[in-house]
This record gives structure tokens, C-alpha cells and sequence, in this order.
């Protein structure tokens, strides 16, 4: 007992002299908020996009690979909410952003009577030498919690990133189309034979990552992938 109220008195005293600030507009965070405040929170631009209805992101794979649905959870503008928050998250070690970003998400999602029933969610590998130098990939806690609600296995092991390539943020795109060709690779064949995949990443822009990965996919028979992200760039 002694130990819970020590406990609560020295996290009193760090938020008292450390008090959190608003990932989207820095300001000082009230108790019961989380990472943003409230009216970032109202203000995040969200897509709505479900598993039934086309959308968007469905349209940027037509005619390129067979995906059978792709959904993302906010729109990304250029000066806005989310691109602080990605950028806090891919670059400033905020790798919670990831778990709260998808509990929220996969809440909605999972509810939903069109959400399919899946076998694996695998996340957009990152090369293993860029991985050990950020420390982390910054869709793993995204990924996680959207297999924790929907109950489905997280399998970071399926697809390997065969090249360590610069960052797509700085290529054009006509470069991120022709370079993210060939990169990914499925491990273990046999073991998704059949399965229905849901291919997860954080920002889709060309949508060419996804493209070379979902084609990595597919080779293995019967697999059928399906595609979610944090934000997507209308």
C-alpha cells in the first residue's frame, strides 16, 4: 500500500515540474489527456475510410496490384497535426505515438461489421542496419495494437527489406516508384499459403512501398492482402 502511494506522490511531483506537453500544439497537457490535447485531438483531420466503401487509398493500387482493401486513419497534410506527430514518432524516439495512434484506430476498426477476418498482420519492414540505428520500426506499437484488439497474430518475420535505401521522404516520385521495386521479400513461404494478410504502414504517399510489398505477398499462393496505415496523403 505504502509502496502504490509512494508511487503516485513522485508521479504528482514529475508532473508538477515536468509537465507534459501536446505532441500537435506543445501545450501543457491537463490531467486525463494523452500525448495531445483535447482539441488536437478533436482536430485530428480523420479519413472515416472502412472496409466496405471505396476510398481513396483504394484507387492510388488500381491497375497496379490486387489488393483487396486498403484503409488509412487520418489524412496527412503538409503543415498540420499529423505530420508533427509522425515526424515526433519516426525521428524523435516518441514510439508510444505508434501504440496510441493504433489502440485508437483498431477501436474503430475492429468494431466494424465489415472488418475481415484475418491471419496475420505484418508490418512494413525497415533494412536491419537502419532498424538498429533508429532503435526501432516506427510501425511496430501501430501494428501490435491492431493485432491485440482484432486478435489476430502480429508475424514481423514474414517480410524482409533486402536493401537499406535512403529515406523516402527525400526522393522524388518517380524515384520512390522505380526504387521501392524488388526491395521486400516474404520468408517462409509456406507458412502464409492461403492467408489473408493485412499489410501495415505509417504513411502512404505513392503507395509505392506498399505496391512492392503486397507484390512480395501475393507470389505465395492464395495470399490476399489487405492494407492499413497511420495517415495518407490525399
Amino acid at each position: 500500500m505504502f509502496g502504490v502511494q509512494f508511487s503516485k506522490i513522485i508521479n504528482d511531483i514529475n508532473y508538477v515540474l515536468l509537465p507534459p506537453a501536446c505532441f500537435g500544439c506543445n501545450a501543457q497537457l491537463i490531467r486525463g489527456e494523452q500525448l495531445l490535447c483535447t482539441v488536437c485531438r478533436y482536430d485530428l483531420p480523420i479519413t472515416e475510410f472502412n472496409f466496405t466503401q471505396e476510398n481513396a487509398v483504394d484507387r492510388i493500387f488500381y491497375g497496379r496490384v490486387p489488393i483487396e482493401k486498403a484503409v488509412s486513419f487520418l489524412f496527412f497534410h503538409k503543415n498540420g497535426i499529423v505530420k508533427s506527430l509522425l515526424h515526433q514518432l519516426k525521428y524523435k524516439n516518441q514510439e508510444e505515438i505508434g501504440a496510441f495512434l493504433g489502440k485508437w484506430y483498431a477501436e474503430t476498426l475492429v468494431g466494424q461489421r465489415d472488418f475481415p477476418k484475418l491471419d496475420a498482420i505484418v508490418p512494413v519492414p525497415l533494412h536491419p542496419k537502419k532498424q538498429r540505428k533508429r532503435g526501432y520500426n516506427q510501425v511496430t506499437l501501430f501494428a501490435k495494437q491492431l493485432a491485440h484488439h482484432s486478435k489476430t497474430p502480429y508475424q514481423d518475420q514474414i517480410l524482409i527489406k533486402t536493401a537499406n535505401t535512403r529515406t523516402q521522404t527525400k526522393k522524388s516520385r518517380l524515384n520512390r516508384l522505380l526504387g521501392s521495386r524488388n526491395l521486400y521479400e516474404v520468408r517462409n513461404p509456406e507458412s502464409i499459403k492461403g492467408k489473408n494478410i493485412l499489410l501495415v504502414d505509417d504513411v502512404i504517399t505513392t503507395g509505392a512501398t506498399i505496391e512492392s510489398c503486397a507484390k512480395a505477398l501475393i507470389k505465395v499462393e492464395n495470399v490476399r492482402v489487405y492494407v492499413a496505415t497511420m495517415a495518407f496523403v490525399p
